[in-house]
């Protein structure tokens, strides 16, 4: 994810990439400003983590609440800081979060409850383990711009919930969506320092990771998630990393077109493309590649494309120049190499600064930049197969593994080729909107990242897991302990045989030979 902002003097100016215009300004925070949040979060966390978790979730419920009743005022704020259509920021942005609430609310006692361990040895049947789930002390999440709004919602909810103090640093390019997120919790009644926003740049950033902190959520690029992997494993630092994505889509002669190509064009624009899950790749079959090409080209030429006003766009602008400058990067290359560009491929700069129209691409190749490095951007490349086969070997042919999806009338071979793709999230006859899917994991293998966030795993996420156990006769001394020697030698040898041989009557041999170990005297 590339980044573009206006700093000067040590402070930052935040503006509508739609009209240029200047919406605050703040100072940035320096290193010993983050290292006092977090001192600060530290002790906040004292009192919170023995805040029940019922009481957590009182917290989240009028959290909730706010937000839905003053979505109108939040939904502004995110599309005037990213540009971005209204509709999408209701239904991108504040659905997923108060969706994120209703999960935690629904399943965090549970998630977060202790958990029985059975135990199987028969050495072990005079014990009784569980699982206990503590918080990890101070979570810092450095949040993108391209989700402002829920990204670090979703992620500080689950790790309040779980126990957490939060220090959250926002994207330089949108920090008024996660001051947002700070109020709404004050105002749901949040103790004062469980929660910090520090709005700085990557300076602040790096400062967060060498603060002292017990854990790190981090979502950005994959050079800048590599950075903070190699700074986090000299002290150990547990991370959860998302670092992008280049998902593909394939889709089978036997899908409905109409469908399949109205879902291509919406998740390669949602957010003008700029999305980890963005349809990045498209494969379709041969077979009805031209008409899935004409109809992808008629529908990105319907698309309206402004700014972030309540009504009148459905793709908004690019955040800033240098996402701009890979765009169209990435378009040259593929027009040079040979690609016929259907829809767009060009700068509206009647629109201002940051536009860029609907692309589609045909004719693609592995050997173009748009196929194998992430373009961030409203790209639609497509590209024939003619196997199923050949379309796993394209969709995997990537260093990433965030998600795909397969599109076909036949639920069972979507099924059976999505087990194939190597991807953290596969979707079948859909693509994006499986971030919205609150009980679902979202994460990656390969460089895509490192961990979870949301549903039970991305909450237990936000825990340590320790396991308790009790001995229920300790007034015994037991089997194993000292001394050693030859007649606790053959005890344990028969043990052994009792448990685990082969043969019936060397089970019960051993057992009889085994109540020598209780038997025999114990220092």
């Amino acid at each position: 994810m590339a980044t573009d902002v206006q700093l000067s003097a040590r402070t930052l100016r935040v503006v509508n990439p739609a009209t240029g215009e200047l919406l605050r300004e703040f100072p940035l925070a320096p290193p010993a400003e983050v290292a006092a949040a977090v001192a600060r979060a530290r002790l906040a966390h004292r009192g919170w983590r023995k805040t029940p978790v019922g009481e957590r979730l009182k917290i989240v419920k009028e959290f909730a609440g706010l937000l839905a009743r003053g979505k109108q005022k939040v939904a502004g704020v995110i599309s005037r800081e990213t540009g971005k259509p209204y509709a999408e920021s209701l239904l991108t942005e504040i659905l997923v979060a108060l969706d994120a609430a209703r999960f935690l609310r629904l399943h965090g006692r549970e998630v977060l409850g202790d958990r029985p361990v059975p135990h199987g040895s028969l050495a072990a049947k005079t014990k009784r383990g569980r699982l206990v789930f503590e918080p990890h002390g101070v979570v810092g999440i450095i949040a993108p711009w391209n989700y402002p709004f829920a990204i670090p919602a979703t992620q500080a909810l689950a790790a309040i919930v779980a126990g957490n103090a939060v220090v959250l640093k926002p994207s330089e390019l949108t920090p008024l969506s996660s001051l947002e997120v700070a109020a709404l919790f004050s105002a749901a009644g949040l103790p004062n320092d469980v929660l910090q926003v520090v709005v700085g740049d990557g300076e602040a950033g790096a400062a967060l990771v060498e603060s002292g902190i017990d854990k790190l959520v981090f979502t950005g690029s994959v050079s800048t998630g590599k950075k903070i992997a190699q700074a986090a494993a000299a002290r150990l630092l547990p991370v959860v990393l998302e670092l992008g994505g280049k998902d593909p889509m394939i889709v089978l002669a036997d899908a409905d077109l109409d469908v399949a190509s109205s879902g291509a064009v919406w998740g390669a624009f949602v957010n003008a493309g700029q999305a980890c899950l963005s349809v990045e790749r498209c494969y379709v079959e041969r077979r009805i590649y031209e008409p899935f090409l004409e109809r992808c080209r008629e529908k990105a030429g319907r698309l309206k494309v402004g700014g972030g006003g309540k009504f009148h766009s459905d793709v908004g602008p690019l955040i800033g120049e240098r996402q701009l400058e890979i765009v169209e990067r990435h378009v040259d290359d593929a027009r040079r190499r040979g690609a016929r560009v259907l829809a767009g491929g060009e700068r509206l700069r009647a629109l201002g600064p940051n536009f860029y129209a609907p692309t589609v691409l045909a004719d693609v190749s592995h050997d173009m930049l748009v196929m194998r490095e992430e373009t961030f951007g409203a790209v639609l490349p497509i590209m024939a197969f003619d196997s199923e086969d050949q379309a796993i070997d394209l969709a995997n042919d990537s260093p990433y593994g965030l998600a795909a999806s397969v599109w076909t009338g036949d639920r069972k071979r979507g099924e059976r080729l999505a087990r194939r793709i190597q991807a953290g999230t596969v979707m079948v006859n859909d693509a994006v909107s499986c971030y919205g899917i609150r009980e679902a994991p979202h994460g990656g293998i390969k460089a895509s990242g490192i961990g979870r966030t949301h549903g039970r795993l991305g909450l237990q996420e936000m825990v340590r897991v320790k396991y308790l156990d009790v001995d229920l006769v300790p007034g015994m001394k037991k089997p194993w302990w000292y001394p050693y020697g030859a007649r606790m030698t053959s005890a344990a040898e028969r043990f052994l045989d009792f448990q685990f041989a082969d043969s019936c009557w060397r089970r019960l041999a051993g057992g009889a030979g085994s109540i020598r170990l209780i038997r025999r005297p114990k220092l």
